[in-house]
């Protein structure tokens, strides 16, 4: 083995310098899984007595008050008030998580039920976890929701800013790529596909705390792979976006979104290739 002295007194300096607390990742994500097995208890395969609920429903309780209680110089208040407000809060945010399934299983062809969605879904899985990290973000808990979010982030595909406002029902379908920002608003029934950017038109420290992401209204669909930017971009109510568009002003309500571009289909046994490639 060799000398690895100097290296780490190096780490261990250099650790002593971070400015924040931090909770630990691994207790995060097992945070995460518990939860949401024991909101959706048949993603184990199994039925969870009403006791054995209430029992869980506390094991996680500790977990969070253990993970407050790393970072507790950071947040605004005890871990055991956040903690108490954030299981008062996750009645109210399970309701919205069914919602969001039901209208799922409601909306897409390929879903034969609301049990398929809960287990199957990624989109209604990042939906789900977003909601419980959306609650610890407006109770002023730092870097815990992002931790949240990007577990959920490396599992779908799908990254979602625990302080972006999102109403339901809210359906994102096939989910892989999607990016929506922290001050992005979106509206009830919006269907989000694959690919989908509400992002901002530029990035700069010193526009931290203002709006940078688009609003997006009620009833609104934005197939894959369109990028919607800025603050001040209003997606109005109704409206359908077609895939691959770029938009940075605002659109008015009912309006039909789409690039005008030529499919062309040959017959190739006429066809000879131009030789204008390079390999």
């Amino acid at each position: 083995m060799g000398d690895y002295s100097k290296f780490a007194k190096h780490l261990s300096s250099m650790n002593r310098g971070y400015c924040m607390e931090a909770p630990s990742t691994v207790k995060t994500h097992t945070f995460v899984e518990n939860i949401v097995h024991i909101l959706f208890p048949i993603k184990l395969d199994c039925k969870i007595e009403e006791s054995e609920v209430e029992l869980e429903l506390g094991r996680c309780a500790l977990e969070l008050k253990e993970l407050l209680y790393s970072i507790r110089n950071s947040i605004p208040d005890t871990p055991e008030n956040i903690t108490a407000a954030f299981m008062d809060q996750l009645p109210a945010a399970y309701d919205t998580m069914m919602d969001d399934a039901v209208s799922i299983a409601r909306f897409d062809p390929a879903s034969s039920c609301v049990e398929e969605v809960l287990l199957a879904y990624p989109g209604f899985y990042c939906i789900a976890v977003y909601r419980m990290a959306h609650i610890l973000f407006k109770l002023k808990v730092p870097l815990l929701p992002r931790i949240m979010m990007e577990f959920v982030h490396g599992q779908t595909g799908i990254d979602i800013h625990p302080g972006a406002s999102i109403d339901s029902p809210f359906f994102i379908d096939h989910g892989t790529g999607i990016v929506i920002g922290e001050t992005a608003r979106i509206g009830k029934n919006v269907k989000i596909y694959q690919g989908v950017t509400l992002g901002a038109l530029t990035v700069e420290k010193d526009l931290a705390r203002t709006k940078r992401h688009p609003t997006i209204e009620d009833n609104v669909v934005i197939y894959a792979g369109s990028t919607i930017l800025g603050g001040k971009t209003v997606i109005g109510h109704d409206t359908i976006v077609g895939g691959n568009t770029w938009i940075t002003e605002s659109v008015l309500p009912h309006s039909r979104v789409y690039r005008q571009h030529r499919v062309i289909v040959k017959d190739s046994k006429d066809f000879n290739a131009p030789l204008d490639y390079v390999i």
